[in-house]
């Protein structure tokens, strides 16, 4: 029987590391700065950890984040290689480069460790979407899929994972360049609530609008009615995430529920983390799911 691999991702994830310890996914971590001192992506580790977080940006503080280097890939990896081959799923470029460096670090191990595996993939994903398919990947690790079947799973399913979400808060989209500053300012004029998406480069791309909340729930529940697998009868993974606004991700959650009845599981609810906040700011609704192609952006 052919020796499991080693499945490993980083923080962005979006999901409490102490499901990653139980699922037997190692994790790298990324960091944001304010004010000259570095703190931890810290998943759920320390509970007060996101409430001092959301502190700072009560307080104006604007976190900043940078790329992890390949020295501390070059760590990581060196790391998990004692033990079997790497699989890592990185985050995707869509929103950070960081994964070049990780492939970078890759091809001067491999040098090293001429007897071991590793592969590097670009997930194209963020935020819990892409912990869905590091999740999804783990699952075929523990089927007994090998290693070659779930990187070719991966490559193949990685654009089919359907990243929908709005958010009422329009500032940090602006300040991170994500979102035009003419958009985001027409936005909180009017009242508005963009319904965005990422395309199939992991970009995150503002394609529609609506007023208020509950409109942009429908309109998120609508948009996965046309792109999920199955359509109503969707019977996949659907998990959402949010940035400090439970409230809204429980009515967006009652909602689907409602609507999309043959969901397998629970509709998980997970916390956007630091690095993604620091860019989209309080007031995100995410939610993912499984379907057709994500598409490519077209100007309107």
């Amino acid at each position: 029987m052919e020796k499991k691999f080693i499945l490993t991702c980083a923080s962005t994830v979006d999901l409490p590391y102490s499901y990653m310890q139980e699922r037997n996914i190692p994790v790298i971590f990324y960091t944001y700065i304010v004010d000259g001192q570095e703190y931890v992506d810290d998943m759920g580790r320390d509970p007060l950890a996101l409430s001092h977080f959301y502190g700072f940006l009560d307080e104006g503080k604007i976190p900043s984040t940078s790329q992890i280097n390949v020295y501390r890939y070059v760590k990581f990896f060196e790391e998990q290689m004692q033990h079997g081959d790497v699989l890592h799923i990185g985050f995707g470029t869509g929103m950070t480069p960081s994964v070049k460096n990780a492939m970078t670090a890759a091809d001067m191990l491999r040098e090293k460790y001429p007897d071991r595996k590793i592969v590097v993939i670009d997930s194209l994903c963020s935020s819990s979407g892409y912990g869905m398919l590091v999740d999804t990947a783990a699952d075929m690790r523990d089927r007994g899929c090998t290693f070659e079947e779930t990187e070719q799973w991966v490559m193949e399913n990685r654009q089919n994972i359907h990243h929908q979400f709005f958010s009422t808060d329009l500032k940090y989209y602006r300040r991170s360049g994500r979102m035009t500053g003419a958009t985001a300012m027409l936005a909180s004029i009017l009242g508005i609530c963009p319904i965005m998406r990422l395309d199939d480069m992991g970009r995150i791309i503002a394609y529609d609008k609506v007023r208020g909340k509950s409109a942009a729930v429908r309109k998120t529940l609508d948009v996965m009615e046309e792109h999920a697998t199955g359509g109503l009868n969707y019977n996949g993974k659907c998990w959402i995430c949010h940035s400090n606004c439970i409230t809204e991700a429980e009515r967006t959650k009652a909602a689907l529920q409602k609507r999309f009845q043959h969901i397998a599981g629970d509709i998980r609810i997970c916390d956007i983390g630091t690095i993604i906040a620091s860019h989209c700011g309080p007031g995100t609704v995410a939610v993912f799911f499984f379907g057709d192609k994500r598409a490519p952006y077209t100007e309107q």
